[in-house]
Protein backbone atom coordinates (compact mmCIF):
# COMPACT_ATOMS: atom_id res chain seq x y z
CA UNK A 1 0.00 0.00 0.00
CA UNK A 2 1.57 3.63 -1.17
CA UNK A 3 2.53 5.92 1.72
CA UNK A 4 3.11 9.52 1.29
CA UNK A 5 6.41 10.46 2.34
CA UNK A 6 9.63 8.11 3.46
CA UNK A 7 8.33 8.00 7.14
CA UNK A 8 5.44 5.73 5.87
CA UNK A 9 5.03 2.45 8.22
CA UNK A 10 3.00 -0.30 7.11
CA UNK A 11 1.35 -1.84 10.34
CA UNK A 12 -0.96 -4.54 11.12
CA UNK A 13 -3.36 -4.06 13.79
CA UNK A 14 -5.83 -6.30 15.80
CA UNK A 15 -9.33 -5.06 14.74
CA UNK A 16 -12.78 -6.80 15.95
CA UNK A 17 -12.94 -9.52 12.72
CA UNK A 18 -9.19 -10.14 12.53
CA UNK A 19 -6.07 -8.47 11.46
CA UNK A 20 -6.19 -4.82 10.37
CA UNK A 21 -3.85 -3.47 7.41
CA UNK A 22 -2.88 0.30 8.23
CA UNK A 23 -0.64 2.84 7.26
CA UNK A 24 0.88 5.41 9.09
CA UNK A 25 2.48 8.79 8.05
CA UNK A 26 4.39 11.78 9.92
CA UNK A 27 5.31 14.59 9.15
CA UNK A 28 8.57 15.35 8.27
CA UNK A 29 11.46 17.11 10.60
CA UNK A 30 8.40 18.33 13.20
CA UNK A 31 6.86 16.58 16.17
CA UNK A 32 3.16 15.75 15.39
CA UNK A 33 0.90 18.51 16.27
CA UNK A 34 -2.34 15.98 16.42
CA UNK A 35 -3.18 12.45 15.39
CA UNK A 36 -5.52 12.26 12.32
CA UNK A 37 -7.24 8.70 11.29
CA UNK A 38 -9.23 8.69 7.89
CA UNK A 39 -12.07 6.41 6.68
CA UNK A 40 -11.80 5.12 3.21
CA UNK A 41 -15.01 4.97 0.97
CA UNK A 42 -17.56 1.89 0.34
CA UNK A 43 -15.69 -1.48 0.59
CA UNK A 44 -18.09 -3.10 -2.10
CA UNK A 45 -17.62 -0.93 -4.50
CA UNK A 46 -13.86 -0.20 -4.79
CA UNK A 47 -12.83 2.15 -1.54
CA UNK A 48 -9.70 1.42 0.10
CA UNK A 49 -7.20 3.27 1.98
CA UNK A 50 -5.50 4.33 -1.13
CA UNK A 51 -8.84 6.22 -2.77
CA UNK A 52 -7.67 9.99 -4.00
CA UNK A 53 -10.13 11.64 -1.66
CA UNK A 54 -8.37 10.06 1.35
CA UNK A 55 -4.73 10.27 0.01
CA UNK A 56 -6.04 14.28 -0.81
CA UNK A 57 -7.18 14.47 3.33
CA UNK A 58 -3.94 12.59 4.20
CA UNK A 59 -1.75 15.66 2.51
CA UNK A 60 -3.59 17.61 3.65
CA UNK A 61 -3.11 16.55 7.39
CA UNK A 62 0.23 15.92 7.24
CA UNK A 63 0.98 19.50 5.50
CA UNK A 64 -0.56 20.74 9.31
CA UNK A 65 1.37 18.88 11.47
CA UNK A 66 -0.41 15.48 11.80
CA UNK A 67 0.26 12.12 12.42
CA UNK A 68 -2.15 10.60 10.26
CA UNK A 69 -3.48 7.24 9.67
CA UNK A 70 -4.77 5.52 7.20
CA UNK A 71 -6.31 1.38 7.34
CA UNK A 72 -8.52 -0.67 5.28
CA UNK A 73 -11.52 -2.04 6.33
CA UNK A 74 -12.40 -5.33 7.44
CA UNK A 75 -12.37 -7.67 3.77
CA UNK A 76 -10.37 -5.09 2.25
CA UNK A 77 -6.72 -5.27 0.73
CA UNK A 78 -5.08 -7.30 3.76
CA UNK A 79 -7.72 -6.83 6.22
CA UNK A 80 -8.82 -9.82 7.30
CA UNK A 81 -12.74 -10.45 7.63
CA UNK A 82 -15.77 -9.38 5.56
CA UNK A 83 -18.14 -6.18 4.62
CA UNK A 84 -20.82 -5.57 7.74
CA UNK A 85 -22.85 -2.93 6.24
CA UNK A 86 -21.31 -0.16 8.45
CA UNK A 87 -21.59 -1.75 11.51
CA UNK A 88 -18.31 -3.78 12.17
CA UNK A 89 -16.82 -0.76 10.50
CA UNK A 90 -17.64 1.27 12.81
CA UNK A 91 -15.62 -1.04 15.16
CA UNK A 92 -12.68 -1.27 13.11
CA UNK A 93 -12.32 2.51 13.45
CA UNK A 94 -12.84 2.68 17.12
CA UNK A 95 -10.27 0.08 17.29
CA UNK A 96 -7.21 1.56 15.27
CA UNK A 97 -8.17 4.91 16.94
CA UNK A 98 -7.94 3.04 20.60
CA UNK A 99 -4.32 1.55 18.85
CA UNK A 100 -2.58 5.16 17.19
CA UNK A 101 -3.82 7.64 19.27
CA UNK A 102 -2.00 9.37 21.37
CA UNK A 103 -3.42 11.04 24.79
CA UNK A 104 -1.64 13.84 25.13
CA UNK A 105 -2.51 14.83 21.30
CA UNK A 106 -5.38 16.60 19.92
CA UNK A 107 -7.35 13.75 17.73
CA UNK A 108 -8.73 14.85 14.24
CA UNK A 109 -11.27 12.24 12.68
CA UNK A 110 -12.37 12.48 8.34
CA UNK A 111 -13.72 10.72 6.23
CA UNK A 112 -15.35 10.23 2.27
CA UNK A 113 -18.47 9.24 1.31
CA UNK A 114 -19.15 5.64 3.28
CA UNK A 115 -15.84 6.66 5.75
CA UNK A 116 -17.64 9.89 6.61
CA UNK A 117 -20.42 7.86 7.81
CA UNK A 118 -18.01 5.81 9.73
CA UNK A 119 -16.17 8.77 11.20
CA UNK A 120 -18.97 10.17 12.04
CA UNK A 121 -20.20 6.92 13.73
CA UNK A 122 -16.85 6.53 15.69
CA UNK A 123 -17.16 9.92 17.18
CA UNK A 124 -20.65 9.77 18.62
CA UNK A 125 -19.66 6.46 20.51
CA UNK A 126 -16.21 8.02 21.96
CA UNK A 127 -16.39 9.02 25.57
CA UNK A 128 -16.93 12.50 26.10
CA UNK A 129 -13.06 12.82 27.66
CA UNK A 130 -11.63 11.38 24.81
CA UNK A 131 -13.50 13.09 22.25
CA UNK A 132 -12.43 14.08 18.53
CA UNK A 133 -10.88 17.89 18.14
CA UNK A 134 -12.67 18.02 14.86
CA UNK A 135 -14.04 16.07 11.99
CA UNK A 136 -14.29 16.44 8.34
CA UNK A 137 -16.22 14.63 6.86
CA UNK A 138 -16.47 14.91 2.85
CA UNK A 139 -19.37 14.17 0.56
CA UNK A 140 -20.81 12.13 3.35
CA UNK A 141 -23.30 9.42 2.35
CA UNK A 142 -26.42 11.08 4.29
CA UNK A 143 -28.79 9.24 1.59
CA UNK A 144 -27.68 5.87 2.02
CA UNK A 145 -26.65 5.52 6.19
CA UNK A 146 -28.07 6.97 9.52
CA UNK A 147 -25.04 9.98 9.86
CA UNK A 148 -25.47 11.13 13.31
CA UNK A 149 -25.58 14.59 14.35
CA UNK A 150 -22.06 16.05 14.67
CA UNK A 151 -20.66 18.58 16.63
CA UNK A 152 -21.17 22.28 15.18
CA UNK A 153 -17.36 22.75 14.58
CA UNK A 154 -17.55 20.10 11.96
CA UNK A 155 -16.09 20.48 8.31
CA UNK A 156 -18.86 19.20 6.01
CA UNK A 157 -17.71 19.20 2.40
CA UNK A 158 -19.98 18.02 -0.71
CA UNK A 159 -19.20 18.57 -4.77
CA UNK A 160 -22.72 20.21 -6.50
CA UNK A 161 -22.71 18.22 -8.61
CA UNK A 162 -22.65 15.14 -6.48
CA UNK A 163 -24.12 11.98 -8.56
CA UNK A 164 -23.89 9.58 -5.91
CA UNK A 165 -24.95 11.34 -2.57
CA UNK A 166 -27.31 14.12 -3.73
CA UNK A 167 -26.36 17.81 -2.39
CA UNK A 168 -29.93 17.96 -1.31
CA UNK A 169 -29.34 14.69 0.90
CA UNK A 170 -26.84 16.66 3.14
CA UNK A 171 -28.72 19.37 3.20
CA UNK A 172 -31.60 18.09 4.64
CA UNK A 173 -29.28 15.92 7.07
CA UNK A 174 -27.37 19.40 8.06
CA UNK A 175 -30.20 21.41 8.35
CA UNK A 176 -31.93 20.45 11.68
CA UNK A 177 -28.11 20.68 13.23
CA UNK A 178 -27.73 24.31 11.66
CA UNK A 179 -24.47 23.10 10.50
CA UNK A 180 -22.49 25.14 7.16
CA UNK A 181 -21.99 22.76 4.50
CA UNK A 182 -18.84 23.90 2.14
CA UNK A 183 -20.28 23.38 -1.47
CA UNK A 184 -17.70 22.95 -4.41
CA UNK A 185 -19.90 24.27 -7.46
CA UNK A 186 -19.73 22.00 -10.20
CA UNK A 187 -17.38 19.08 -8.66
CA UNK A 188 -18.84 15.38 -8.57
CA UNK A 189 -18.32 12.65 -5.77
CA UNK A 190 -15.30 11.68 -6.10
CA UNK A 191 -13.66 15.77 -6.87
CA UNK A 192 -11.73 14.55 -9.74
CA UNK A 193 -10.11 17.51 -10.96
CA UNK A 194 -10.50 19.62 -7.84
CA UNK A 195 -8.51 17.54 -5.52
CA UNK A 196 -6.07 20.69 -4.97
CA UNK A 197 -9.33 22.82 -4.04
CA UNK A 198 -10.62 19.83 -1.43
CA UNK A 199 -6.85 19.85 0.10
CA UNK A 200 -6.50 23.76 0.51
CA UNK A 201 -10.17 23.82 2.09
CA UNK A 202 -9.16 21.40 5.14
CA UNK A 203 -5.73 23.34 5.16
CA UNK A 204 -7.51 27.08 5.50
CA UNK A 205 -10.47 25.82 7.85
CA UNK A 206 -7.69 24.28 10.48
CA UNK A 207 -5.37 27.26 9.93
CA UNK A 208 -8.64 29.86 10.44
Amino acid sequence: MAGLNPQSRLLSLAGPAGALEVVVDVPPETAARGVAVICHPHPLHGGTMDNKVVQTLARAFLQLGYRVVRFNFRGVGASAGQYDEGRGEVDDALAVIAAERDPALPLALAGFSFGAYVAAAAAARLPAAQAAERLVLVGTATSRFPVPTVPADTLVIHGESDDVVPLQATLDWARPQALPVVVVPGVGHFFHGQLSVLKSLVVGAWRR
